[in-house]
């Protein structure tokens, strides 16, 4: 049976759930010792232990201890409770949600404990759940007016639009006092309703529900492109054409005003003349707009684009705008433009070489001109590397501190093919300028690219919090940077350690966690500050968000690097069954070596870590909460990873993340063909084969794997294999 506390302790018990929320661990871990010292079988504080001692790191016997308070209290709601936030912190989501609804049952007003399933289901995605869970909230706390925003947003999660606006408009009928026009919260509310009638495709209701109710909205950017947008789409062109000038005013620098006029204004997109019309009254109104000169470079042709390319550039090199070849270099998909472009500047530098500027400022007009060149012919659509190196040199001359133009030096030796010349270049525009964080990532990155991962990050230390704890790698993997991460395990890849590199690659796989998890803070804190249309955004950003570009760099590196240790270890074995002795032997005596040399690198942080924490104050004041223990990475060398006798079970958490969120990336599709192929997964070899070949039927690795597919289903005979074998001989016949 369960203990009853007296109320002396049941004082105690409020003290220890409050230094449980303050961080006060050891405090509150003093006080359930009191307790449980006169009431060992009180549920309730176990359950309270041992979230404490969970907090402290004592994860096994936080478990063990709160499944033991639930069989001694299988009634207590605090039980559950605590159980279900056990799960929920080491993301056995199901498990937690299943203790969350017991914890309900048994006490069904707890809003603390609704409030957590509710988080729990929007973070999974449960949106049934999230509906049924905020309907309850509501009813329990009608007046709070994020309840029935929260259910509003469950609804449009879900997918019920009309729904959803019923729950705003019910709310706004309810409401007793006009709010403030300086209220935030019913600003964004309104806001958030008038995108749910938009979302609808009632565009007319929308624009009506704009101009009446959303008119003294805060947020008057919103509310200039939102009435824009729909006036367009209603075909209201005049109007639109008037709304589009007036965000201009506001700013004509934003390349899709500009579209939005022109399309309102019914002009062809072959009208030059009319287009260009539009832009020169832009120029002329806001002489400093670039976009408004620039933009029509998109269009113009013939003489017409000469003439404006020659007055954009020509401005451009005397001001010495660093950015104008970066400005200009997406016209060069059209051939005549790029070679206009080209004698444009080498005209400029003709009329302009000789003369001297009189401010003595390098970087304008000569030494521009020279700059664009060698950015030109640096350029892989008119690539002359020669010529490149020839103009940036003639630059240098003119100014041998311009930072710019060494790091172009540096790029050039670079698509030269030498990594060591590049490096050395960059590194030496670096020391020009030892205050730019820009020139000393760039430095690093290209000692990077020439596997010195020992510089690069000393080079990187220049600028992380010396007191980091770690060194330098630590605080780079704390801010979660992401193309250093990159580099420095394609780095150890190329030089052989596969351990490092899997580390790296481990640790943006797990960067990309981290973020999803980010979203628990703000399922509440949102609704609290009102903020409801950029969560919805952040909430659709995060169902997509292993599609970034940097996730699926690492993830296919990863996935080759253990392709290439599964043929490595089929290659032993062979060995190791045939007449392959020495090479076995090979073979371990290089993992001896790479195993001793990664000892001796972690050692060598341990020490630096030492020195550091040695030289901190120790006179520094303690802080009052308990802090959190940092989990001690037992694995920085990745000597673990590079031990897997698994490779090909290990690429499955890299490989299908790429797969289901990249699916249009070819090289994604290849991989997983590979991966499929070696697992013996033939069905689904057989679909990434058809997805590449879909994406690019002439890829040189689909002919390639259609063959390897081809020779694997040849070699079944069992049958098992024989339902496989009549599919995959049919794709073969087709």
């Amino acid at each position: 049976m369960p203990q009853t506390l007296s109320t002396r302790e049941a004082n105690l018990f409020r003290t220890v759930i409050r230094h449980y929320e303050e961080k006060q661990y050891k405090r509150g871990l003093k006080a359930a010792e009191q307790i449980l010292k006169k009431n060992p079988r009180h549920g309730d504080t176990m359950s309270m232990k041992a979230l404490i001692m969970n907090s402290q790191g004592k994860t096994e016997e936080a478990f063990a201890l709160a499944k033991e308070a639930l069989t001694i209290d299988m009634k207590s709601h605090i039980c559950w409770h605590v159980y279900g936030i056990l799960y929920r912190q080491h993301k056995n989501f199901d498990e937690a949600i299943k203790a969350y609804k017991f914890a309900l049952k048994l006490e069904p007003e707890s809003q603390q404990i609704q409030r957590d399933l509710a988080v729990l289901q929007v973070q999974i995605r449960d949106y049934q759940g999230y509906v049924q869970s905020r309907f309850a909230m509501l009813k329990a706390k009608p007046h709070l007016r994020q309840n029935w925003t929260a259910l509003a947003i469950a609804y449009q999660l879900e997918g019920s639009l009309e729904q959803a606006e019923n729950i705003l408009t019910t709310y706004e009928k309810s409401m007793t006092n006009v709010p403030l026009k300086t209220d935030q919260e019913h600003s964004e509310a309104l806001l958030y309703k008038n995108t749910i009638i938009a979302e609808r495709g009632d565009i007319e209701r929308a624009l009506e529900h704009l101009d009446s109710d959303c008119k003294n909205c805060l947020d008057r950017l919103a509310v200039m492109e939102m009435k824009a947008h729909y006036l367009g789409q209603l075909n209201r062109k005049e109007e639109a054409a008037k709304a589009w000038r007036a965000l201009l005013d506001r700013n004509p620098e934003h390349p899709e005003y500009y579209k939005g006029l022109t399309e309102a204004l019914e002009i062809d997109e072959k009208d030059e003349a009319a287009l260009k019309a539009i832009y020169d009254e832009y120029a002329a109104k806001y002489p400093r707009s670039d976009a408004a000169k620039r933009l029509p470079l998109n269009f113009l042709t013939g003489d017409s684009f000469k003439a404006a390319a020659k007055s954009y550039l020509t401005n451009m090199l005397d001001r010495g705008v660093p950015s104008v070849f970066a400005n200009l270099k997406h016209l060069y998909s059209d051939v005549a433009k790029k070679e206009a472009v080209f004698a444009l500047a080498e005209e400029y530098l003709k009329e302009h070489k000789g003369s001297e500027q009189a401010n003595g400022d390098s970087s304008k007009g000569v030494g521009a001109a020279l700059y664009f060149l060698a950015q030109h012919y640096n350029y892989h659509l008119s690539r002359d590397l020669a010529k490149a190196m020839e103009y940036v040199e003639q630059a240098i001359e003119l100014d041998s501190k311009n930072v710019d133009f060494h790091m172009t030096r540096a790029r050039i030796f670079k698509h030269q093919g030498d990594t060591a010349k590049a490096s050395e270049a960059m590194n030496y525009a670096r020391k020009l300028d030892t205050k730019d964080r820009y020139i000393n990532s760039k430095a690093a990155k290209y000692q990077l690219r020439n596997n010195e991962n020992e510089k690069a990050l000393e080079t990187m230390g220049l600028f992380t919090r010396a007191e980091t704890v770690g060194g330098p790698l630590a605080d780079l993997t704390d801010m979660q940077c992401m193309w250093f991460l990159t580099e420095d395990g394609e780095a150890w890849q190329r030089r052989g350690n596969t351990g490092l590199a899997l580390k790296r690659f481990t640790t943006i796989h797990n960067i990309f966690d981290i973020w999803q998890e980010d979203q628990f803070d703000f399922h509440s804190f949102s609704l609290r500050k009102g903020q409801i249309r950029a969560y919805v955004d952040m909430i659709r950003w995060e169902d997509s968000i292993r599609e970034h570009p940097f996730y699926f760099r690492a993830a296919l590196d990863a996935v080759k690097l253990y392709l290439d240790m599964f043929e490595k270890q089929q290659a032993a074995a062979n060995a190791t069954n045939g007449t392959g002795e020495a090479t076995n032997g090979d073979d371990a005596a290089e993992k001896k070596k790479a195993a001793k040399k990664a000892r001796k690198e972690a050692q060598k942080a341990e020490r630096e870590a030492a020195e550091k924490a040695a030289k901190q104050d120790p006179n520094k004041a303690t802080a009052k909460k308990d802090e959190e223990p940092k989990k001690k990475d037992d694995d920085p060398n990745g000597l673990k990873l590079a031990a897997t006798t698994d490779p090909l079970g290990e690429a499955m958490k890299f490989l299908n993340n790429m797969l289901q969120f990249s699916p249009k990336n070819i090289e994604g599709q290849i991989a997983g063909f590979d991966v499929y192929l070696r697992r013996k997964k033939y069905l689904l070899a057989l679909r990434c084969l058809n997805a590449a070949q879909a994406l690019n039927p002439e890829h040189p690795r689909v002919k390639g794997q259609f063959a390897e597919l081809q020779k694997a289903v040849e070699s079944l005979d069992n049958a098992q294999s024989a339902k496989v074998k009549e599919v995959l001989k049919a794709k073969f016949s087709s």
